[in-house]
């Protein structure tokens, strides 16, 4: 080995055996499933998600519904805990987090109690005739529209239509064809838009919602692309077809990049699976299991899992409150420990404790992981820090705190001070690809 004029030892040239022209050639081999890979897989926008959904049947939806759920859950806070120390109790939250997690429950139901709303004009609705529906599609997009103008829209907002199955499918299609109709007539499609297909079984389901958004944007001179869609699975078929392939994978990628969730349906896939009614909830088995496979599917295409809802509200008598909130916390606390981050609440008292879990889950975490994002970016050594962590996990990090700011569970300010990052970094630090 020689050595440089300052004494150092130069390193030998590693000796090669493979001429350039292979690693060429393994290249051109690749290089259309690198391009597919792409495609299909381009990852998790960084990008603020809902928390929850809450589904107001078409024909009670009002210009008043989303203040209306605000003021009926801090009713109910004010009547069954009025304050920090007895919410705390209640649910089980350690002293330290009783008032930070109280006062920011009670400061999002007061600005921004919902966060994303679904017009149901499926099994909430019902059938109706169709002069009715048509109506109260129409009323859903002026009203939309209408909160979108003078500020009191939630973040996301949209429909849920009938599905494309025999039955129902022209009214499934009519009105979807009325309400984004309406909205056009009004002014335009507005942001954060969300269309639900329910009860999709098969990939050529999904195909045929594709074809029906594209011939809605090439009527109105839409940009290709501009309609999304969530897919919602509630049967059996949805998740394992009869060829043994999970049919949810084969859904996101009939999708043709349109899909941007997978909801859970809860009570009408234990249905499917003969689970008792009184069993039928978002922690059975059979449930975990749907959500696994979901979520597997969706990994790295940008599609986003959502976790389903319980059906036990939190009224009647304080005791019975109490139990049906502790039950809501509970399985809201185990949906985010499983990467679920969203979820459907059916009572605006479920609102308390869906924000109390999730400003909890963020808060309690928030120590350790900006510690461990603090060490990875100071490229800290075994020696200096008890875990070693990796560029994933360090994207898992940064994703955990954006989520934990997107909610208000975190403040900017406190995210820089234990991290030394700002939002433009963790932002940077989540979307790294391999």
């Amino acid at each position: 080995m020689g050595r440089s004029r300052r004494g150092r030892a130069r390193p030998e040239k590693a000796a090669r055996s493979l001429p350039a022209a292979v690693t060429e050639e393994i290249g051109a081999l690749l290089a259309p499933v690198d391009a597919a890979l792409r495609r299909r897989y381009p990852g998790d926008p960084v990008t603020r998600r809902p928390v929850h959904t809450v589904y107001v049947p078409g024909d009670v939806l009002t210009a008043g519904t989303v203040r209306s759920w605000g003021d009926r859950a801090l009713a109910a806070l004010d009547e069954h805990a009025p304050d920090a120390a007895s919410f705390a109790a209640v649910l089980g939250l350690p002293e330290e987090l009783a008032a930070p997690v109280h006062e920011r429950v009670r400061a999002k139901l007061e600005r921004e109690p919902v966060e994303d709303l679904r017009v149901d004009f499926e099994d909430g609705y019902g059938h109706r005739p169709d002069a009715e529906e048509d109506e109260a599609a129409a009323r859903a997009a002026r009203l939309i529209t209408a909160a979108h103008a003078d500020g009191t829209a939630p973040p996301w907002a949209g429909i849920r239509m009938k599905c494309l199955e025999a039955p129902v499918r022209e009214r499934g299609i009519r009105t979807l064809d009325v309400f984004l109709t309406a909205l056009m007539d009004a002014g335009g499609l507005p942001g954060g838009l969300v269309l639900t297909l329910p009860k999709v079984t098969c990939p050529e389901q999904v195909t045929a919602m594709v074809r029906l958004l594209e011939a809605f944007e090439r009527v109105h001179g839409l940009e290709p692309g501009r309609l999304g869609f969530e897919i919602q699975i509630e049967t059996s078929q949805a998740v394992l077809g009869a060829d043994g392939t999970a049919t949810v994978a084969r859904l996101i990628h009939a999708s043709e990049g349109r899909a941007t969730g997978l909801h859970y349906g809860t009570f009408d896939y234990s249905a499917a699976l003969g689970v008792a009614a009184a069993h039928q909830a978002p922690d059975h088995p059979a449930a975990d299991h749907a959500k696994a496979v979901m979520q597997v599917a969706a990994a790295g295409t940008g599609v986003r899992v959502s976790d389903g809802s319980t059906n036990v509200l939190p009224v009647g008598p304080t005791r019975q409150v109490h139990d049906a909130w502790r039950l809501h916390y509970r399985l809201v606390r185990r949906a985010l420990a499983r990467a679920y981050y969203q979820g459907w609440d059916m009572h605006p008292a479920h609102l308390p404790t869906r924000y109390a879990a999730v400003f909890a889950f963020y808060r309690e975490g928030f120590p350790q992981a900006a510690a461990r994002l603090a060490h990875y970016t100071a490229r800290a050594t075994a020696a200096d820090t008890a875990v070693l962590d990796e560029p994933a996990t360090a994207r898992a990090l940064s994703t955990y705190l954006l989520h934990g700011l997107d909610c208000a569970a975190l403040t900017e300010p406190e995210i820089t001070h234990a991290t030394g990052l700002t939002r433009h970094d963790l932002q940077r630090y989540a979307a790294e690809r391999v």
